[in-house]
């Protein structure tokens, strides 16, 4: 089939332990989905199957791979990232184009969540945008006139490192009191159940029934009405809506996403953000700003990867 006859792109989302692929077509659709586990010392041969199964649904003109960690798009190299192995980060983009005869398009996650959600999502209607990704780690992005915006070092966005509390919990990346050690996916977890140790009240909570939760499962159970769980949704959603405050005072921004899996909570998680970005920002800026959560969901870093791939192309 000739090349040009190609009409289909990929998107490869690689988390710490697992990979989310999407399949779409020219206009956007997506043809398929696929998910898969992997051992990190066989992530490019994982990676290699699991576009091997997104091809089943269609042949593929490019793939666009969003990896946790900095990225230099000028020279496909993965310069930084603590969930891949330094073998990985070396050599991925040439053993995969080598592998699979398709030309790959490397990206930060949290940038390609930020690129689908601003062409078919929650930012489809705006020009420019900051996207919040809540997940195992927090990333963010900064979309300006349709570009993504990354900065002298390619690290712009880094909103989870913003200081939210100087006496805070030590962060990985040395500093103390980053959003990331309140807000992040495993520290909401750490936080709840700090909170139903040393609380004989919280006992109540449907999550002291269960061995291991996720913060999937506490926005699941605070949709249903789980006490203890929307208030430490709450809780979460005032330490976000800080970290809020600071970009609409710094960039006056016309929309600001929040996605991740804690967003499946809605409202519960969206209110407190909202509420407390407004106590803090400036009014005229937060007047003219919308929060809103992500429309994508668990298929946002894959479509926006291979929406990046496509457009890479022209």
């Amino acid at each position: 089939m000739p090349e040009n006859s190609v009409n289909n792109f990929a998107g490869i989302e690689v988390a710490l332990s697992a990979m989310h692929g999407a399949l779409i077509s020219e206009n956007g659709e997506v043809l398929s989905r696929r998910e898969s586990l992997y051992e990190p010392e066989n992530l490019i041969g994982a990676i290699v199957e699991l576009t091997k199964s997104l091809r089943e649904a269609g042949e593929i003109k490019s793939v666009g791979l969003a990896i946790p960690g900095l990225v230099n798009r000028e020279t496909d190299r993965v310069l930084i990232s603590t969930g891949l192995p330094f073998t990985a980060q070396e050599h991925i983009h040439s053993e995969l184009m080598q592998a699979t005869g398709l030309r790959f398009e490397l990206e930060n996650d949290a940038n390609s969540a930020a690129y689908g959600e601003y062409k078919a999502g929650a930012g489809r209607d705006a020009r420019d945008i900051f996207y919040i990704g809540i997940g195992d780690s927090i990333g963010g992005a900064l979309i300006l006139d349709g570009k993504l915006w990354t900065g002298a070092s390619g690290c712009a966005g880094e909103v989870g490192h913003i200081t939210i509390d100087t006496e805070g919990s030590e962060c990985v990346c040395g500093n103390t009191g980053c959003l990331e050690t309140t807000a992040s996916g495993p520290n909401i977890v750490r936080r709840a159940r700090e909170r139903l140790n040393r609380d004989s009240t919280s006992s109540l909570s449907s999550l002291a029934m269960q061995e291991n939760f996720t913060a999937t499962d506490l926005a699941l159970a605070a949709t249903n009405g789980d006490d203890f769980s929307i208030m430490m949704l709450e809780r979460t959603g005032r330490s976000i809506g800080i970290a809020v405050a600071s970009i609409i005072n710094l960039l006056s921004i016309e929309k600001i996403i929040v996605g991740g899996p804690i967003m499946e909570a809605g409202e519960l998680i969206l209110k407190p953000i909202i509420e407390e970005a407004g106590k803090r920002s400036f009014q005229q800026c937060f007047e003219a700003t919308r929060i809103v959560a992500a429309e994508l969901g668990v298929d946002g870093v894959a479509i926006g990867a291979a929406l990046l791939a496509k457009d890479a192309g022209k």
